[in-house]
């Protein structure tokens, strides 16, 4: 297996695989129906504007296993320091520690682009993905109660942070 920065041309369609696959069978993300391809060309672009890497974890044959990114928190400048994040591992290669690869690399980025917190929301019954979280430091940081619908029920959004101790000088401006 190797860390790769992921890219369109590369990863797009397997990274679209990873989510429809979410979409239809699990509550990791709150959309109801499957991604067109095209999708992917307006998720790039905003990742590489953004200055947000899409961190990959590949076995020896270039099948993308597991990947992780981060964007916007929130839209307003004094959140600049925090990024949301997420993490997704294909579902042949789940429970393999493939998750923490692609998240530790992804904080180490957080580090070194100076952001200050990451935040993740993760569907309260989601507990392998809260297990994860909490072994690598972060903390709970609230439970919005049935903020989404889907397969017939309602499902509560926790939220997850890590303080990360990064900026050095953090600034105002």
């Amino acid at each position: 297996m190797k860390v790769v920065d992921c890219t369109h041309e590369s990863h797009a369609l397997q990274i679209l695989d990873v989510f429809n696959d979410a979409i239809l069978t699990s509550t990791a993300l709150f959309d109801y129906k499957p991604r067109a391809p095209e999708s992917m060309v307006s998720w790039f672009e905003a990742k590489e504007q953004g200055h947000y890497p899409v961190v990959g974890l590949e076995s020896e044959t270039g099948q993308l296993v597991a990947f992780a990114t981060f964007g916007v928190f929130r839209a307003w400048p004094a959140y600049k320091y925090s990024v949301e994040h997420s993490v997704y591992v294909h579902k042949d290669h789940r429970g393999r520690g493939f998750g923490r690869t692609v998240l530790n690399e992804l904080i180490g980025r957080a580090r070194k682009q100076d952001y200050h917190l990451m935040v993740g929301g993760i569907e309260a019954g989601n507990a392998p993905s809260i297990a994860l979280h909490e072994s690598l430091g972060f903390l709970h940081a609230g439970t919005i109660r049935q903020a989404g619908y889907k397969f017939g029920r309602w499902l509560d959004l926790a939220f997850y942070q890590l303080t990360l101790p990064t900026p050095a000088t953090p600034s105002d401006a």
